[in-house]
């Protein structure tokens, strides 16, 4: 065979030489880097099939009959301008493959057909896996093997001519001549062409890219067609076939597994992949297109729920009584003054403080002194409480309350990384206008320290005070507010989306969240129950200050960042104490379910049984991770856990505790809705299984007092049952609006005091600014009524506008963490109308530019977007909130600062 026409790396033994017994002698008359589709049509001569005898003077054996068929399907005879597979009919070449019966038949035992469908011979022909033509003088041409052909967009192109192609670019001086392998693999339906080369070891990265672009210009203007992805790999790693050439298929299977281990790579999507969907057209002027009808909105009930009446449950004189929680505490030190109201935990799982009804009285008592008589201050200032969480925080809090004070819990600063976690501290001070901060003496010295002053400016902190110290003197009269929507206290946070935002809490509100919990959970003074959750802000900052004062159920308080040292103190204080109810966070789930995995029969040995766990509750302000949820159940279901003890609670800014399971009601229910249709803002329910489809879990039951209704995004006019829009919000216990010293009011009222565009048009709602959509299902709940099911399918400023569709990055995340094993975790984020994948890995570097790849391959095949921008870095990069939550805006910033330091960041062409 012609050995140029092979291309010089004589690729795998194929089915040709196996069954061929001799060698076809060939010439060669039209250019090697001529496409295959233009070297047909250089074959001019008279219409005719394409047989020749062996009886005739020809260059092949004189006992052979060759004749060229069509490649794909019935073995037809080609026309004469054609090329296709050779087939030989010859003494000389073998029978059959041992034991392989099925391609025996297709490759021994062929027979040709004329355009008519008559047999050419009663003799069946060998396949041989050779591309060619019969020319002029009966001379059989060889073009290329089948096993070589890449069928791109309708097009034929042969890997051997890509790969000559490849070697005419400065053949010598960056890749090893003969060690290249070309060949297709499948996304988003249709063949792409990757190349891989061996880079040599003194090739500098940039000369390697600079002869990467040029191949593919190359490629583009000879042969019509997009390559895909470009990877060279170090010298001698590429997979040797038996006779010395490139083992292709190998080669290929290490390219889609993430073993190829490439050490440059380029990939170029956007230019090749030319059949995505059409982007979705907006309308412009979207009006109200719904009509009411009663309780119907376009033929469908409206999608509206409340929960239980908290005026049928509970006595007014009571819920009167417990208005203001300065005045519960009061009340519980005189009636039951050595009950107990919180237990502290360190990490060796024994008790580090416990706080009755009286200490805790006393304590507040204390503080409240040192406020007015230490601190100066006035009814109504604001103090910063800026503790480790425990009781301390707990006490300052309610000390607070009791000088008229507007307490602001704050996360203190890490000592060992000051520099990004004082600012934020500094920051909530300042925003909130403190004029104290209540501390530790440790945190003190801290907050003067010459390492601080490196971080933020020092001098203009407002008065620092440590209550390590605190005057034991009894205070004369405790404050009590003149009205209920006063405000109580101030809660910060640090949004999804990267922005702090402080929302006001009236004492009215702050009392209306504690009796809905308390009702939901039914919660009394002889219950216990465990919080693994940071105490700062949030459903969390509640469940730890106001829920055991206002119940008088003792709360045994886990600090989350004690499990680090001891992954399994959380579960073992729930089993010890035999707590019925517990509250955790995501990354408390994630840290127990990583790293209890391979322990549960040491714990089971050292008695850790949680058969008594009846609700596990994970406080969250995102759609459930139903993944998470199971496995945690799954893994814990061999020491007791109850299958139906795990679910989800839903809050946000606005209204901190919208959902929460509790003790009543109906098992969460999960749908099947299709992907595709949420990205055009609807919701289709499926089958389990079906494809697309993206199981959603019930974030719980909607709480006593709460009323939630699903509004247009747009047209802010209400929607029907299992209709997709956002979650608007009426209850009690809303914030009353946000804190902040900037900022249109404007924006701020719409967030807190939205009302309907028609329909209900005098409710006043707070917009919580995440997408979902209620269902009413077949279950009932504990009234009798059919219980109705909230959703939470994503934040909508998380949400990702691209092609016209929106996109939750959850949903891109989730298919890219399934890639490869090595994939520790993911975000999303866009970038200029680029879609920006950052990756942690978990494994060796060699790994990481394996991953660019198949990130790209799953973007594309799963939702039909193109990757811009593919950043590798380490475990831990990901900025992640003490809920777990992915910071993805703060991502974004350090992204766009050059702050992330990555392993390789590949930009897509």
């Amino acid at each position: 065979m012609h050995q140029d026409m092979l291309g010089a790396n004589c690729l795998e033994s194929s089915f040709a030489e196996r069954a061929l017994g001799f060698m076809v002698a060939t010439k060669l008359n039209v250019k090697q880097n001529v496409p295959l589709q233009q070297r047909r049509l250089m074959v001019h001569w008279e219409e005719r099939c394409q047989q020749v005898n062996g009886g005739d003077p020809s260059p092949l054996l004189s006992t052979a009959n060759v004749c060229v068929v069509k490649v794909d399907g019935t073995p037809y005879l080609c026309k004469a301008d054609e090329v296709g597979e050779i087939c030989v009919n010859s003494g000389a070449t073998g029978m059959a493959y041992f034991g392989l019966l099925g391609i025996t038949k297709n490759v021994f035992e062929a027979i040709p057909l004329t355009a008519a469908g008559v047999p050419v011979s009663d003799q069946p022909f060998t396949r041989t896996g050779l591309l060619g033509f019969v020319g002029p003088d009966y001379l059989v041409f060889v073009v290329g093997k089948l096993d070589g052909l890449m069928t791109v967009s309708g097009r034929r192109h042969n890997a051997d001519d890509v790969v000559a192609t490849a070697l005419a670019v400065e053949p010598m001086k960056f890749v090893y001549r003969g060690r290249i392998a070309v060949f297709s693999v499948t996304v988003l339906h249709d063949d792409r062409i990757v190349l891989v080369a061996e880079q040599r070891p003194d090739a500098s990265e940039e000369d390697s890219f600079q002869w990467m672009s040029r191949v593919l210009q190359a490629i583009d203007s000879i042969h019509q067609v997009g390559v895909y992805c470009l990877a060279l790999v170090p010298a001698n790693t590429l997979p040797k076939a038996p006779l010395g050439g490139i083992h292709i298929s190998e080669t290929k299977q290490r390219f889609l597994e993430g073993a190829l281990h490439p050490c440059n790579v380029l990939m170029c999507p956007h230019t090749c992949v030319t059949n995505l969907p059409k982007p979705r057209q907006k309308q412009p002027d979207v009006g109200p297109a719904s009509m009411i009808v009663g309780n119907l909105v376009a033929g469908k009930r409206i999608a509206q729920a409340s929960g239980r009446d908290v005026t049928q449950l509970e006595d007014n004189d009571q819920a009167r009584k417990f208005l203001y929680l300065a005045d519960v505490l009061q009340w519980r030190a005189q009636t039951t003054p050595d009950h107990p109201l919180f237990l502290l935990l360190n990490s060796k799982g024994t008790v580090a403080s416990t706080a009755s009804c009286i200490q805790l009285h006393k304590r507040a008592e204390r503080v409240a002194v040192a406020l007015m008589e230490k601190g100066r201050l006035n009814v109504g200032d604001h103090v910063a409480l800026v503790y480790p969480p425990g009781v301390d925080l707990i006490a300052t809090f309610y000390g607070c309350l009791y000088a008229g004070c507007i307490p602001i819990t704050v996360r203190p600063p890490h000592p060992q990384n000051l520099a990004t976690t004082l600012p934020t501290v500094k920051m909530i001070v300042e925003v909130s206008k403190s004029a104290c901060i209540l501390t530790t003496q440790v945190i003190m010295k801290l907050l003067k320290s010459k390492e601080a002053a490196t971080a933020v400016d020092i001098k203009t902190w407002p008065t620092i005070l440590d209550t390590d110290d605190m005057p034991k003197k009894k205070l004369a009269s405790i404050f009590r507010p003149t009205s209920p929507d006063m405000l109580a206290y101030l809660d910060f946070s640090v949004s999804t989306t990267g922005i702090l935002a402080g929302v006001k809490m009236s004492h009215a509100a702050t009392s209306a969240l504690c009796r809905s919990i308390k009702l939901q959970c039914e919660l009394y003074p002889s219950r216990q129950i465990a919080i693994c959750l940071d105490p700062y802000c949030g459903l969390g900052f509640a469940l730890w200050c106001l829920c055991s004062v206002y119940s008088g159920h003792q709360s045994i308080l886990v600090p989350p960042l004690e499990l680090e040292s001891n992954v399994s103190l959380w579960l073992s204080a729930v089993s010890q104490y035999k707590v019925r109810v517990t509250f955790c966070s995501y990354s408390v789930m994630e840290m127990c379910t990583k790293g209890l995995g391979t322990q549960t029969d040491i714990l089971r040995m050292k008695g850790v049984n949680l058969s008594c766990v009846r609700t596990c509750m994970v406080v969250a302000e995102e759609r459930p991770r139903i993944t998470l949820t199971q496995s945690f159940s799954k893994l814990f279901k061999d020491l007791g856990l109850s299958a139906r003890a795990v679910s989800t609670t839903f809050g946000c800014r606005v209204n901190v505790a919208i959902c929460l399971q509790g003790t009543a009601g109906p098992d969460p229910t999960t749908v099947y809705v299709d992907m595709r249709a949420l990205r055009h803002d609807r919701v289709r329910l499926v089958e389990r299984g079906s494809p697309h489809s993206l199981p959603l879990m019930e974030s719980g039951k909607i709480l006593p007092g709460v009323k939630v209704i699903i509004a247009h995004t747009e047209t802010k006019g209400p929607l029907g049952d299992s209709h997709l829009g956002e979650i608007w919000v009426s209850s009690p216990h809303n914030a009353t609006g946000y804190y902040t010293v900037y900022g249109e009011a404007a924006l701020h009222a719409d967030h807190f005091t939205a009302r309907l565009s028609f329909g209900d048009t005098q409710t006043v709602w707070a917009r919580t600014g995440y997408l979902g959509f209620l269902r009413r299902t077949e279950l009932t709940d504990a009234s009798g009524e059919r219980h109705d099911a909230l959703y939470v399918v994503g934040s909508l400023d998380e949400t990702l506008e691209l092609r016209g569709m929106r996109y939750h990055p959850i949903d891109i995340e989730t298919s890219v963490i399934r890639a490869h094993k090595s994939i520790a975790e993911c975000a999303v984020f866009t970038w200029t109308n680029l879609l920006v994948v950052v990756v942690e890995l978990e494994g060796s570097e060699q790994e990481a530019l394996d991953l660019v790849a198949l990130v790209t391959n799953v973007v594309l095949e799963e939702h039909y977007l193109i990757v811009g921008v593919v950043v590798i870095v380490d475990p831990g990069v990901i900025p992640i909130n003490s809920r777990g939550e992915k910071q993805r805006m703060h991502l974004r910033d350090g992204f766009l600062a050059d702050q992330l330091d990555p392993i390789y960041v590949a930009y897509n062409m």
